[in-house]
């Protein structure tokens, strides 16, 4: 099936089986390796990208029922997402990294809803996804410097 997909601003055109999860064409056909594989079932958050501005695990739906923008880690133009990443590395937050795009990018989506999250707020937010390096209060501390940062910038 032919597709033309929006991702990070630029059309792609790929020609792909109808239920090719969208993980599979970011990744195999497009050679966007940021998104993860982690679970295949939606449950880990490794593949985690935008669409339409909401996160959505990219294992889990087809790339053929994708209407909207797509957005990954790779996306220069998302002023919350450079910092988040700028925390992250601020912080040391990765250590093996494998799930970090994913925890990124529910970071920022987070951060988007709730610019100012309480640690009961980026608890629960990002219990959804899952680090198996245990860096957790890094990426609480990561997510609470990234909202002042954002709140300096919007002053």
């Amino acid at each position: 099936m032919a597709l033309k997909l929006d991702i990070n601003g630029k059309t792609y055109q790929v020609d792909v089986e109808v239920d090719m999860p969208l993980l599979w064409v970011l990744r195999d056909e497009l050679a966007m390796t940021s998104v993860k594989y982690g679970c295949g079932i939606a449950q880990c958050g490794a593949c985690t990208v935008y669409i339409d501005g909401q996160p959505v695990r990219s294992c889990a739906i087809a790339a053929s029922q994708v209407e909207g923008a797509i957005t990954t880690i790779e996306d220069r133009s998302n002023t919350t997402l450079k910092i988040v990443q700028q925390a992250w590395i601020e912080h040391q937050v990765a250590q093996c990294g494998y799930c970090q795009s994913g925890q990124i990018m529910a970071a920022a989506a987070l951060l988007d809803i709730n610019p100012s999250p309480s640690n009961q707020d980026i608890d629960a937010y990002m219990s959804a996804n899952l680090c198996r390096c245990g860096t957790y209060p890094r990426i609480r501390q990561a997510i609470k410097v990234a909202a002042s940062k954002l709140a300096d910038e919007s002053i």
